[in-house]
């Protein structure tokens, strides 16, 4: 992992070795932090962001699902982010906004604690392994099942929740898959362990909705813009364990996995066991606009080098 020598701090970048915490630090004991994942990408114009307005602001609203008191405006943000990848001189980079609650009370109430917000930068590949996106990847059903309604709060990205993904990914790496599907407090399919899944059958595509313990990904997003513009009916439905084994083609997305295809399930193989036709559409329009190859209709992608604000603005 090629790190950037900046990261920004509280409204200053700082040397990367410099970014330290106290052991004190109350996300360190309790989870109570909030983050995101964003990627930048080499383009013919530079490097430019993808959604991130989107992002950011899901960190605004993760924040206030958490009840941490956010300094910063998703906008300041936004121009924290570029001015970041900017100084690391990053042609393409993996983008970890980072809010902590920080040292002061012990105890879990921790809302008179300091909070602290951090940008990281750095060159990250695939993340399901270098050639998951044009073969896909293994994958198995989890035995952790998604927090039920009430009992965690999915649509915050927020880092004490990821410890039920954390279980999900060990268990299939520890069972030989690159990945885990889990399934809802009611036995439906909710999500993998760190990316949103989409499952085609006879033509139509189906994915879980947010009463399936799923976070709204942004790439999610993304990728039903792409398959509506493709004439593609999508159907937000309760999807059976069983329909993952018939399904002709499923793939995972988001913002580390992009759009990732899923070749077996538990062993048994999903349509050819290469990716699907629908896929390779899906995936042709997202590199095509993220690479700068295909025109950004929708105002996606947030060049670094064309915006030029500065920290203070």
């Amino acid at each position: 992992m090629n790190n950037g020598t900046l990261i920004w701090r509280n409204g200053e970048l700082i040397r990367w070795e410099d970014a330290t915490v106290h052991v004190t630090t109350h996300a360190l004991h309790y989870g109570s932090s909030v983050f995101e994942g964003i990627r930048a990408y080499a383009t013919p114009q530079g490097p430019a962001v993808f959604r991130l307005q989107p992002h950011t602001k899901r960190l605004v609203n993760s924040c206030k699902i958490a009840r941490i008191d956010l300094p910063y405006s998703a906008a300041e943000l936004d121009t924290a982010v570029l001015e970041t990848i900017r100084q690391n001189g990053h042609e393409s980079c993996y983008v970890r906004p980072l809010v902590i609650r920080g040292i002061g009370r012990m105890g879990l109430e921790g809302r008179h604690n300091s909070v602290d917000t951090y940008i990281i930068t750095f060159e990250w590949g695939r993340y399901l392994g270098s050639d998951a996106i044009d073969h896909g990847v293994d994958v198995q059903v989890s035995s952790w099942r998604r927090s039920a309604p009430g009992t965690a709060a999915s649509l915050g990205k927020i880092g004490g929740q990821y410890v039920n993904s954390q279980f999900i990914s060990m268990e299939a790496h520890d069972n030989g898959f690159s990945e885990g599907i889990a399934l809802d407090i009611n036995g439906y399919v909710s999500e993998g362990a760190g990316e949103n899944i989409f499952v085609m059958s006879d033509g139509i595509v189906y994915t879980p909705g947010a009463w399936n313990s799923i976070l709204l990904g942004v790439t999610r997003d993304t990728v039903l813009t792409i398959l509506r513009d493709l004439g593609y009916e999508i159907r937000f439905e309760p999807i059976a364990r069983d329909m993952l084994y018939l399904a002709d083609e499923i793939f995972f997305t988001g913002t580390a996995a992009e759009v990732t295809p899923i070749r077996s399930v538990d062993r048994i193989k999903v349509g050819t066991g290469q990716p699907g036709p629908i896929t390779k559409a899906v995936q042709e329009v997202f590199f095509a606009i993220t690479s700068g190859q295909r025109e950004d209709h929708h105002g996606w992608l947030t060049h670094v080098r064309q915006s030029q604000p500065t920290l203070g603005d």
